[in-house]
């Protein structure tokens, strides 16, 4: 490998990482990625690893390296590379209506760049909804405890994860938070969880009063906030409050999107027929930006039933939207999960990862509950079972540096919610072998023993 000290030096000097305290790199080079294939990374001293968290943040669906879809975007960059939203391209036409293929009941495709402008416009689509429809009256938002949304000011008053929101305030009025779903952590003493937990939200409404009680925001499966799968009655509830309560049902697929969870999105585990569907990360595996708000024929027309109406339709526009590199690479991502049987591999993988992860609860008695769906599974750590007291936050991290020292990427909740990030979190792609799913359990069991005893 040819020396690349020079790019670890103008890294160092002047790349402001995300998600990082520089503090450290005045001791320690920042690690550097140079090359990926399939499910392995190298860095700038050639250590390779193992990926288990799909380019760190649940994006590479399809793994690394696939020449197809890099051909796909150099292809259609030289045709036309960029046009405004405002007008169309070929592959934004094309890959929408693939899409909307895969999501029965839905209709419309917006474009943007990133999962929090995709949210964003939801949010602005529902105060404009209340604005010409409801005489301003149906504009709060609802959001869930220990859910995620995004980075803007907008989003980020719908986190439920109160450590990443903290010192960017203060925030817009009307979003309003109900409780989580996470049955391990259960609130309420009842047997149909599910249903209680969904119950609680219309609490949140009546208090609220629902003629002010626009839309809800909800991860299908909660990401960030500890891979949170919702207990049995759950869904099925939360429509029901929607439908009685005239609320619009927003799901934020920005990670569980395009195979995460063995179906093409995760709301479609749970037979519920939302009105907006926001998605980013896997739709084009990262090889591209790209974002999709998807809404209902029912919503697209509240914005052009008053052509009269000069401020009638949606005064949105979003810059790289109209880069034609997203759709081009989203389209040839499709193609792959559809050859390559991913969304089978990506059930039979998971069902795996489950096994082996009970397997280590089995052996460990710091895992207190393991959860997930598909390819993207958490396993909860805590210092007592009977208490379910959380494990001490430095050493869950020192798991996550000890599979990093074996070659082995995983994550962990970190700096999202007081008390509680104490859950390992997997999601690699869905390319995933045995042997991969293997190698990434036989690491945490290694890391486990080596920080817990």
């Amino acid at each position: 490998m040819n020396d690349l000290s020079p790019v670890i030096a103008a890294d160092k000097a002047h790349v402001w990482h995300h998600l990082s305290q520089h503090k450290q790199y005045e001791t320690i080079d920042p690690r550097v990625f140079v090359e990926g294939k399939g499910m392995r990374l190298w860095d700038a001293t050639g250590r390779e690893f193992l990926d288990g968290v799909s380019g760190g943040v649940w994006t590479v669906n399809v793994g690394y390296g696939r020449e197809s879809i890099a051909n796909a975007v150099r292809d259609q960059l030289i045709k036309l590379n960029y046009y405004a939203g405002a007008a169309g391209t070929v592959p934004g036409a094309v890959f929408a209506q693939k899409l909307i293929e895969k999501m029965p009941g839905m209709s419309r495709v917006y474009y943007s760049n990133s999962g929090s402008e995709a949210n964003e416009k939801v949010y602005k689509m529902v105060r404009q909804i209340a604005a010409r429809r409801h005489g301003g009256k149906k504009w709060k938002i609802l959001f869930r405890d220990r859910d995620y949304h995004g980075t803007t000011i907008a989003t980020l008053a719908t986190s439920g994860q109160d450590q990443r929101a903290m010192q960017y305030g203060p925030y817009p009025d009307g979003f309003v938070r109900v409780p989580h779903c996470l049955e391990y952590r259960a609130q309420w003493d009842v047997e149909n969880y599910g249903e209680r937990a969904a119950d609680a939200i219309e609490e949140v409404i009546l208090r609220e009063g629902p003629d002010t009680v626009g839309a809800i925001v909800l991860e299908p499966v909660t990401a960030g906030g500890g891979v949170i799968t919702p207990p049995e009655g759950y869904w099925q509830r939360v429509q029901e409050i929607c439908r009685k309560y005239d609320i619009l049902l927003h799901i934020d697929e920005v990670v569980c999107g395009l195979g995460r969870t063995g179906t093409w999105f995760g709301y479609q585990n749970y037979g519920i027929e939302p009105d907006f569907v926001t998605m980013a990360k896997g739709v084009a595996s990262g090889y591209a930006a790209i974002s999709c708000t998807v809404t209902t024929e029912r919503v697209f027309e509240m914005f052009k039933d008053d052509p009269s109406d000069p401020l009638g339709y949606f005064r949105d526009i979003s810059t790289f939207g109209g880069c034609t590199a997203g759709p081009a690479a989203a389209i040839e991502n499709m193609r792959i999960i559809e050859d390559e049987g991913l969304l089978a591999n990506t059930l039979a993988m998971g069902d795996r990862l489950m096994d082996n992860l009970t397997s280590l609860m089995d052996r460990h008695a710091i895992i207190g509950d393991v959860r997930g769906r598909g390819l993207f599974c958490g396993a909860e750590l805590v210092a007592d079972r009977a208490s379910k007291e959380p494990a001490d936050e430095k050493k869950v991290q020192a798991v996550v540096a000890d599979c990093l020292a074996q070659g082995v990427i995983i994550g962990a909740t970190n700096r999202s919610i007081p008390g509680f990030n104490n859950t390992l979190c997997l999601s690699p792609a869905l390319i995933s072998t045995a042997d991969d799913i293997d190698a990434l359990t036989t690491a945490i069991d290694g890391a486990l023993t080596r920080v817990f005893g």
